[in-house]
């Protein structure tokens, strides 16, 4: 029976990209689905498109390691698609008709001197290429967990098959299908994030016996808020998980729904079907990784619980939806991320001079790449994820910013403040991390964001809201 909902849900993610590819005309219909998409559409794709694997199986496992203290991922998380729909939409998508960009990348090089736009446009290809390397692998990574838990599949080919169905439903039908079918994939967390917490959180006994319990497994750090050592420390780690929220506004395969938009009239219903999504969301996961750690105190691997949990409280027709919506995070992110990396090569390392067809191609040898990354060099989910997410927020998060709210940018402050937020990201990864990663986390963005402002015109007055 899992196994056969899984078929049908697969089946329905090729048929998206068949009905897809009939709306596919052009270089934009591709790329930003003709900056038609409505408010619904909108919302559900950029809020799953942000949530990976990371938010069910990471997110999850997180609690059921950290205890009470998890609850700060909560606030950390959906301040980032506070910024993201408050400050970020209502500017990026005028701003972007405004001038014809198809990507972030070409909307971050705008207005520069030709020769500088190219610089710009290459290291920001570059600097995304490097990330979704990653970030897909472990997408698929995670999708073969998912599928090998569920069915006899063994993990080598799960990751094959949920690659093969990604990489066919973005090829077929582009950026329409990958938010189609993000939409769906949205509404299938949904499902998970309200159904499998309450179930769980029954069968531990409610909130009290949760606290409760959480307080007999003789691990006092469990009933933390903030397990550190002093005030101080408390406060970084809690500053750290925060930072998490301020990559929303750099990440591509997120803020490329809000220039798809087909009016900025429709932000706000967008805004409030997000806002809600995530809350739900992420008080869901939060909630289901304490209860796991009562039901299976002694589970291996923690970012497993959700999946074990779907087997062991619900019925075989309700679990394998569970499954799928997993599979659901894992590609609704993979499949933006596979389009806009085809997009960074093909439209802004080439500047638009190749065809839909070798946009096409383009995707199909990434999605390939990032299957032997996961079959050959697995890692952890959580970390992986959010390294990446990491470098793509303080690479371009910081100088969108001051574009959108400040005005123009000098080209070489543009350059610097890229670069600098993504090395710097990458050099501190390689030392011991503050708690809560926040040197990590904060020091590239602030620098970044110092060195773009550093590089907008000095006169008083008013600036444009576009570069």
């Amino acid at each position: 029976m899992v196994t056969l909902t899984l078929v049908m849900y697969l089946v329905v993610l090729v048929g998206i990209g068949i009905w897809a590819r009939e709306r596919v005309a052009d270089r934009e219909d591709f790329h930003l689905a003709g900056r038609r998409m409505g408010p619904v559409i909108a919302a559900l794709s950029a809020s799953a498109s942000s949530s990976s694997a990371w938010t069910l199986l990471g997110m999850s496992g997180a609690a059921y390691a950290w205890g009470l203290q998890a609850v700060w991922l909560v606030p950390a998380v959906v301040s980032g698609f506070v910024i993201n729909w408050v400050f970020i939409a209502p500017r990026l998508q005028p701003a972007s008709r405004a001038n014809g960009a198809l990507t972030l990348v070409e909307f971050l090089a705008a207005g520069t001197p030709e020769a500088a736009e190219r610089g710009l446009r290459l290291i920001g290809a570059l600097i995304i290429l490097f990330c979704f390397t990653l970030y897909v692998a472990s997408q698929f990574q995670a999708a073969g967990t998912a599928i090998s838990t569920a069915t006899p599949v063994g993990p080598g080919a799960a990751i094959l098959i949920g690659a093969i169905i990604v990489i066919a439903y973005v090829f077929l039908g582009g950026f329409w299908a990958a938010s189609v079918s993000d939409a769906l994939q949205g509404l299938m967390m949904l499902a998970v994030a309200v159904v499998l917490p309450v179930v769980a959180l029954f069968a531990v006994g409610g909130p009290g016996a949760l606290v409760s319990g959480l307080g007999a497994l003789e691990d006092a750090s469990l009933t933390r808020l903030v397990d550190q050592p002093s005030l101080i420390l408390a406060m970084v780690f809690v500053a750290g998980l925060f930072g998490i929220g301020l990559g929303y506004p750099g990440q591509p395969h997120v803020v490329n729904r809000f220039m798809a938009l087909k009016s900025a009239d429709q932000i706000r219903t967008a805004r409030t079907i997000a806002l809600v999504w995530a809350t739900l969301i992420y008080i869901g996961m939060v909630v289901l990784g304490w209860s796991g750690r009562i039901l299976l105190p002694a589970l291996a691997d923690g970012e497993a619980v959700l999946l074990v949990l779907a087997v062991d409280l619900l019925p075989a027709v309700l679990g394998g939806l569970i499954t799928g919506g997993v599979l659901a995070a894992i590609m609704s992110t993979s499949d933006s991320q596979l389009l806009v990396a085809g997009s960074a090569v093909s439209h802004d390392l080439r500047r638009g001079r190749i065809s839909l067809g070798l946009d096409r191609l383009v995707i199909v040898v990434l999605g390939m790449a990032a299957v032997l990354l996961a079959l050959f060099f697995p890692a952890s989910i959580f970390d992986r994820v959010l390294f990446a997410w990491q470098v793509l927020g303080n690479a371009f998060g910081p100088l969108l910013i001051v574009l959108l709210f400040r005005g123009p940018v000098d080209a070489r402050y543009r350059l610097a403040a890229m670069l600098t937020g993504a090395l710097l990201t990458v050099a501190i990864s390689f030392f011991p991390q503050a708690p809560g990663n926040a040197v990590e986390r904060l020091v590239p963005f602030f620098l970044a964001l110092a060195l773009a402002w550093r590089g907008t015109p000095r006169r008083s007055g008013l600036h444009p809201r576009r570069p």
